[in-house]
């Protein structure tokens, strides 16, 4: 994990969250005991005194939102340092925890249940604890990620070695919402794990919004990374979906899926933009279709966060960014269209048969009165519907631009101010270009455009089986025999006497190997060996991991010398 102390900017913003976190904690447990306490009275004095306390912790409450919100928001500190002329990308702020100490219970469990000394797994206790305090600061690179999973798949190990179904281990995990900044505690792995994979879509999203969209690489990086993000929160939403948090209720995850897929959709627009946009007929086409592709995807996005119950939790700021970049991208879809009509007149040369197809695919429907054949050979009808598009770009930039406006976090981002003000004097300057004729014509309405992709986005389903790690208690045994589900007696030892050059029974099974074929007169049975016992030691020398040839090995080493073994039932 990156140095927790570092001053980074990243850094700051994590420990603002932590300490907002704190506050926000205080806060509920005082509204929790005003509640209390307005239940039990009857005194109207002490209730009169416990409203007005409520009211105050309510509106320290809601400012700690707002700040909350702020951090969320806070998403220059995410974008790539290049300068760049770009709409910000909002990422996902990494889940708070608190520490964790898995000593006692482990080494409690290992004694009671693996009948082992405890103090021999100290270093692997401390490792566990090591890769978790790691993970509360990881790297925004694909090594950060590679932590997390391996965390993530040590949990697995962990869950099956100590965590038993039908008791709590008294360890309590604690997490911090992302939204809210309520914490959730329970006794057992599912936070957790559902966490840890949180904070891996999470770090997805940061690492998405930092990569260079100056460059082709960069962007497809950025598309990347925010598929897998969706893959991730898709998963974490089907993987566990009682999850008591409110940003990983799955209507939360849903929302959260559709943004992140919304701006790899506006990163593979950029995409086909970057190496500038020729003024030709066709390729306008194809941009416009791009274009409208992505205001609609983040007006889907911004119909998502208006619902309940996301509507209650979701930054008020991100949905307002959702409805800006659906207006000023379906601005720009008019904005092209209008390029299309104003600048490019019909010439002999051209294919007006591919042009009228071209065009007729971008509308639902033609004004009425118009045909596109015929708008595409009348110069004047031409200007007048590219006028009409143009017209509706300006409706949409200056709607962009006042709830912008409006929105206090949204105001302050200037580089969004920049964009959406660059956007609107292009289409207004565009407009006054064009010849003023009062005619009819004049109040036709622009009909919508048609949204289109080649480039389809989807989810990329997280692979976290490519990330290999070792448990930290392989010393335990083989994980299918030595898990906290199965129960056994504490190890027995038997002393194995060679009889005429029998041992008096057979050996079975792979790792651990089983007593199989037991003969009852043997002497081995008489000291307490069973059918089916399983042999964890052989001289003193731990077996466990050792195959049915090994073992056997072992015995014939010593020749005619009796061996002890230890066995478990």
């Amino acid at each position: 994990g990156c140095n927790p102390l570092a001053e980074t900017g990243r850094s700051k913003l994590q420990n603002q969250r932590a300490v907002l976190n704190q506050q926000i904690l205080r806060a509920v447990r005082m509204r929790a005991g005003a509640e209390n306490l307005l239940r039990a009275t009857t005194n109207n004095k002490v209730r009169e005194q416990v409203l007005l306390e409520l009211s105050f912790v309510n509106s320290d409450l809601q400012i700690l939102k707002e700040e909350l919100e702020g951090l969320n928001i806070s998403v220059e500190v995410y974008q790539n340092s290049e300068e760049t002329f770009s709409i910000p990308l909002v990422p996902l702020g990494l889940k708070e925890t608190k520490e964790v100490d898995f000593t006692l219970p482990l080494k409690d469990f290992i004694l009671e249940h693996y009948s082992e000394d405890s103090s021999e797994y100290e270093d692997e206790i401390a490792d566990l604890m090591d890769l978790r305090q790691a993970c509360r600061t990881p790297s925004r690179d694909e090594a950060g990620i590679e932590m997390l999973i391996s965390y993530f798949l040590q949990l697995g190990y962990v869950e099956n070695r100590f965590f038993p179904p039908t008791r709590h281990m008294g360890v309590l995990f604690t997490w911090y919402d992302s939204f809210t900044g309520v914490p959730v505690c329970q006794p057992n792995l599912l936070l957790e794990k559902a966490s840890i994979l949180f904070n891996i879509g999470a770090l997805y999203t940061q690492i998405g919004t930092r990569c260079n969209r100056q460059t082709q690489a960069g962007l497809e990086n950025a598309v990347d990374a925010f598929q897998r993000a969706a893959g991730v929160l898709s998963y974490l939403k089907e993987t566990f979906t009682h999850t008591p948090s409110y940003d990983m209720s799955p209507a939360m995850l849903n929302v959260l899926v559709k943004m992140m897929l919304a701006q790899a959709q506006e990163c593979v627009f950029e995409q086909i933009g970057l190496p500038g946009i020729r003024n030709e007929f066709f390729t306008l086409v194809k941009m416009t279709q791009e274009v409208a592709k992505v205001g609609e995807v983040y007006m889907l996005v911004n119909t998502a966060m208006n619902q309940e119950p996301v509507k209650e939790n979701i930054p008020y700021s991100w949905s307002k960014l959702a409805q800006i970049k659906s207006d000023h991208y379906k601005a720009l879809a008019h904005y092209f269209i209008a390029t299309i009509l104003c600048d490019h007149e019909l010439q002999p040369g051209d294919d007006e048969d591919q042009q009228e197809k071209a065009l007729s695919q971008m509308y639902d429907y033609v004004p009425e009165g118009l045909m596109v054949l015929t708008v595409l050979k009348d110069k004047v009808q031409r200007k007048q519907l590219g006028k009409a598009h143009l017209r509706k770009a300006i409706i949409y930039h200056e709607e962009a631009l006042r709830v912008c406006g409006l929105c206090k976090k949204l105001r302050n981002i200037d580089v969004l101010q920049e964009v959406l003000t660059a956007a609107h004097k292009r289409s207004l300057l565009k407009y006054a270009q064009q010849e003023t004729e009062d005619d009819f014509l004049s109040l036709i309405q622009a009909p919508d455009i048609l949204p289109k992709t080649e480039h389809k986005i989807e989810t990329i389903a997280p692979q976290l089986s490519k990330v290999k790690v070792k448990d930290f208690f392989h010393k335990l045994g083989p994980l299918t025999v030595f898990s906290a589900k199965q129960r056994w007696t504490a190890p027995r030892t038997i002393r194995i006497h060679h009889e005429a050059g029998e041992l008096g029974f057979s050996l079975k099974g792979g790792s651990p190997v089983q007593i199989y074929c037991l003969d009852p007169v043997c002497s081995a049975a008489s000291m307490g060996l069973k059918e089916g016992d399983y042999i964890v030691s052989v001289g003193g020398v731990d077996c466990k991991w050792l195959g049915v040839n090994e073992v056997l090995e072992k015995f014939t080493s010593v020749g005619e010398q009796p061996i002890e073994i230890e066995v478990i039932s």
